[in-house]
């Protein structure tokens, strides 16, 4: 995973072309790990569903409150979270939210009952919470802004290479993983969890906290970083507890969070309802067949990401951006509750709507950063994102509320009302634009 140069960049000296290429080689990778597995053992509900719904009972509101409830405990436990990792360091943190969300999605595979289900859901969040944000404050260390927009799209990648991956693992195990008598489903969760407890370890051993702890950069490399990104802030002060709650009261950060809340409501109801809207197309599709389209517009998602994240850094636009995707978002939304029934037409919509709610991330969270003081930069992000997240509680609710035995997209009207709400909202906000 590594980015490519920007003009901005090629006035760069060799010191910092070699510099930036290393950061990107050696701390991007794991980075990507850590997210890809993440965002699969949030999302692989909405796979195991497709198994789990007869033996435990549960119908589509049963499931949205499923998939909803993990965010509340996330929510909660976001900023703290960050600020314990700026404390602590980078390397421990991660390491441990990696290792403790691996065991719990593991142990969701033995639940015997709803109740169960729900409880590992609420651990799950307890266990992931303030690894996004705490990902988006590690690459502020490494990454100017220059570069930044680029590092957090392979950053987002990572999204859509974990719906692919877990689509097209998900629906493979469902059929064909029956071992020691338990059910597919459990599998689900048992094969797709286990990684994380080793890419936890891999952090633990490999991630550096900051440039000056990087034995890949020579101390020549690592203090002209430091330099580079010292320059894009002002001194940081010391700030107590309070100090640095007083950033989630910033009006920006107010503006930015609630926008993302209702941006949120359409990428997660995407990300849990997309196996039921494919299997609506065809109810006598297998579960492969689900998996291998329901990637289909994960994988047009992740191009249109690369694309538009490479275009919002060249021209240093972040805002408008932002708001075209999320009102392409809200017409592929349209598209796949006008075309239920027509499987090509269907999955021409669902890609428009993953272009949207994906694409939107990288230039979004550029901005976001561009906002922030450095001594706000933990809580600020976690703030955004901790309040954000509400979105992927109501987003399911409402979609399983909403959604009847035979219609799943009837519950889509929603997002899309959220996403055109978001989209006023951004039009209003005032944000300087990049050099």
């Amino acid at each position: 995973m590594s980015l490519p140069a920007t003009p901005a960049a090629a006035a760069d000296s060799e010191l910092g072309k070699r510099t930036i290429r290393k950061v990107a080689v050696r701390i991007m990778p794991i980075v990507g790990l850590l997210y890809i597995f993440n965002y699969m053992d949030r999302a692989n509900i909405g796979y195991a569903q497709l198994g789990m719904a007869t033996e435990l009972a549960i119908d589509a509101a049963t499931f949205g409150i499923a998939s909803a409830i993990f965010f509340l405990a996330y929510v909660v436990f976001e900023i703290p979270s960050n600020m314990i990792m700026k404390k602590v360091g980078a390397r421990l943190w991660l390491s441990r939210i990696a290792i403790s969300w691996g065991i719990v999605t593991v142990l969701t595979g033995f639940v015997a009952d709803v109740t169960q289900l729900l409880i590992a859901r609420i651990l799950l969040g307890i266990a992931e919470a303030g690894l996004f944000p705490g990902l988006l404050l590690y690459l502020t260390l490494w990454f100017r802004g220059r570069e930044r927009g680029r590092a957090i799209a392979t950053l987002a990648l990572a999204q859509p290479i974990a719906l692919v991956l877990g689509s097209l693992s998900g629906g493979w195990i469902l059929d064909h993983v029956h071992w020691l008598d338990m059910s597919s489903w459990q599998w689900v969760f048992v094969l797709q969890g286990a990684p994380a407890v080793l890419i936890g370890v891999l952090t633990l051993l490999y991630l550096p906290n900051k440039p000056a702890d990087a034995r890949f950069l020579s101390k020549e490399e690592s203090g002209w970083l430091q330099s580079e990104i010292d320059k894009e802030y002002q001194p940081e002060r010391k700030e107590t507890f309070l100090g640095q709650l007083r950033a989630v009261r910033n009006g920006k950060v107010l503006h930015l969070a609630v926008a993302n809340l209702f941006i949120a409501c359409g990428l997660y109801g995407l990300t849990f309802f997309l196996p039921l809207i494919v299997k609506q197309l065809d109810p006598a599709y297998s579960s492969t067949n689900i998996g291998l389209l329901g990637a289909v517009p994960y994988v047009v998602g992740a191009v249109g990401m690369l694309l538009l994240a490479r275009n919002s850094d060249r021209t240093g636009e972040r805002k408008l951006h932002v708001i075209a995707l999320v009102l392409v978002a809200a017409v592929g939304f349209l598209g796949a509750i006008l075309f239920k029934t027509t499987p090509v037409l269907s999955l021409i919509s669902l890609s428009l709507a993953a272009v949207g709610v994906l694409g939107y991330l990288a230039p979004y969270w550029a901005m976001a950063a561009k906002v922030l003081s450095k001594e706000h930069t933990a809580v600020g992000l976690a703030g955004i994102n901790s309040i954000a997240a509400l979105g992927g509680f109501f987003g399911p609710y409402a979609i399983g509320l909403a959604a009847t035995e035979t219609d799943v997209t009837v519950g889509l009207y929603f997002p899309i009302g959220c996403l055109v709400v978001s989209a006023i909202m951004l039009s209003f906000l005032r944000v300087p634009r990049e050099a």
